[in-house]
């Protein structure tokens, strides 16, 4: 706890000033909420006399699209889903997209959402009621996942509170929090023509903040591991600035971003990527150094004594493991969430190093390779600051003796048993003869240590081995049996 509380005070001096100065930097770049100027036609507002009604579907049917071709027994043919409407009523006929019921479909029992538009037609039946009583009154808009997202979460977070209890409670309400912050400061910010390097910086450093210490608590290792993170945040924002600007990711390609490059002359499609790129990398970053700062902790608890050489060698074999697990992570979520992209890109049948390079692709293949290099170098740093801290807290040195200084407590002296002869009479108090013995302790571990090389493994098992005979069987001096 000592050693605790004295790292504590070594990272609060590195810490307390940067999280002032991103503060401080949040308020300067605080989004004013105006967006005047800014015209974007929603495609889920109703028209005058039109409703959005939801349903279970009873019955699905194909049939004509229009009664008149029904009438004539032809013309196409289309799938209607007979529905009971939610809020009560006799069931209606919707029509279904045909990409939906191509792709999909829709069965008995589905929840959907549809428009309803008798209200509208029954408006214009004087001015065209031809083509009123022709056109569906019904149409299919999307399905009501309401309740299976519900579920789906309340599982999620049963798993992961029954699992890691309040700490994982504690970091489900710090998700809540980033999300504020992404919503609350970042979008508004992009909207509004902030810079977006220093935006998705400023915002990316409080979430990470709000984050660890709330999931983790206040402690030197999750300090080192927020060190390690703004170190990751840093050199993954600098490699996706000039990566942004010399692979010339433009992004217009998408029709999301071709309906923002027309709603304002302020927003930024290339500021909007290279903001992506720094935040789509914090989940994985903060995974990877929290647990580097614990193994270094943990490793450091178990064995006080190991040089900070040994001990950042012992980490970084579990750095390695956790990049090697890691880097996968990052590729196939990636490509994950660009399937639908990547089969289309297969389908033109082009080389693969120009599908690569296309801009269909580009974007999902700098964003992995900027995020890995990230992460990757955010291990070691995290682990040599981790060592540096536990080393520098000099906490054994400074309140228990060593042999030199306790007398009869030397290392030879142990080995030779003469531990047991520390006695009152060796010692001046209580304190400094629970502290010889300690030391006394400490050293008899290190003495009955196994040997770190596999030779000198060996040759303490073998001199067990010959401790353990009898004396008839013991070894002559040319190191065989007698018998």
């Amino acid at each position: 706890m000592a050693a605790r509380r004295k790292a504590n005070r070594i990272l609060a001096a590195v810490l307390i000033p940067l999280t002032l100065l991103t503060l401080a930097a949040m308020a300067a770049l605080w989004p004013s909420g105006n967006r005047e100027g800014l015209t974007l036609a929603n495609p889920y507002a109703a028209a005058p006399g039109v409703t959005f009604d939801t349903g279970r579907i009873q019955r699905v049917v194909t049939e004509s699209c229009t009664q008149a071709a029904a009438q004539d027994n032809g013309g196409s043919q289309c799938t209607f889903a007979i529905t009971e409407p939610d809020k009560g009523g006799n069931p209606v006929k919707v029509v279904i997209n045909p990409d939906i019921a191509k792709s999909h479909g829709v069965k008995v029992g589905d929840n959907i959402r549809y428009l309803n538009l008798t209200h509208a037609q029954a408006a214009a039946t004087g001015a065209d009621a031809p083509a009123a009583q022709g056109s569906p009154s019904y149409i299919f808009v999307d399905f009501v996942r309401t309740m299976p997202i519900i579920l789906l979460a309340l599982l999620y977070a049963v798993v992961v509170v029954a699992v890691a209890r309040w700490r994982g409670l504690r970091a489900l309400i710090g998700l809540v929090g980033a999300y504020f912050v992404l919503v609350s400061f970042m979008l508004p910010g992009l909207v509004e023509g902030k810079p977006p390097l220093l935006l998705a910086l400023v915002g990316s450093t409080v979430i990470m903040i709000g984050v660890l210490y709330f999931a983790h608590g206040f402690s030197a290792r999750t300090s080192t591991a927020l060190l390690g993170t703004i170190f990751g945040l840093g050199i993954t924002a600098l490699l996706a600035a000039w990566a942004t600007d010399a692979a010339n990711l433009a992004g217009v390609g998408s029709h999301d971003a071709a309906t923002l490059v027309n709603i304002s002359d302020k927003i930024s499609i290339s500021g909007i990527i290279l903001c992506g790129l720094i935040i789509s990398g914090l989940g994985v970053l903060n995974d990877v150094t929290i647990t580097q700062s614990s193994a270094v902790w943990e490793l450091y608890e178990l064995a006080p004594n190991t040089s900070a050489r040994k001990l950042f060698s012992s980490a970084m074999r579990i750095g390695r493991d956790h990049i090697a697990s890691t880097v996968y992570t990052i590729a196939f979520a990636y490509a994950g969430a660009a399937l639908p992209i990547l089969i289309i890109v297969m389908l033109y049948n082009r080389p693969l190093g120009e599908a690569l390079t296309s801009a269909e692709l580009s974007e999902e293949v700098i964003r992995t390779l900027v995020g890995s290099i990230g992460l990757v170098l955010a291990i070691p740093v995290t682990t040599l600051i981790a060592v540096l801290v536990v080393k520098a807290t000099g906490v054994r040195s400074a309140e228990l003796p060593t042999s030199a200084e306790v007398p009869g407590t030397s290392a030879a002296d142990h080995r030779a048993g003469g531990h047991a002869a520390i006695t009152a009479d060796d010692v001046d108090d209580t304190g400094a003869l629970a502290a010889a013995a300690a030391v006394a302790g400490r050293e008899r571990a290190e003495a009955d240590a196994p040997p770190a090389t596999r030779r000198g493994r060996r040759a303490a098992l073998r001199d067990q081995i010959l401790r353990d005979q009898p004396p008839g069987d013991q070894t002559q001096g040319n190191g065989r049996r007698r018998d």
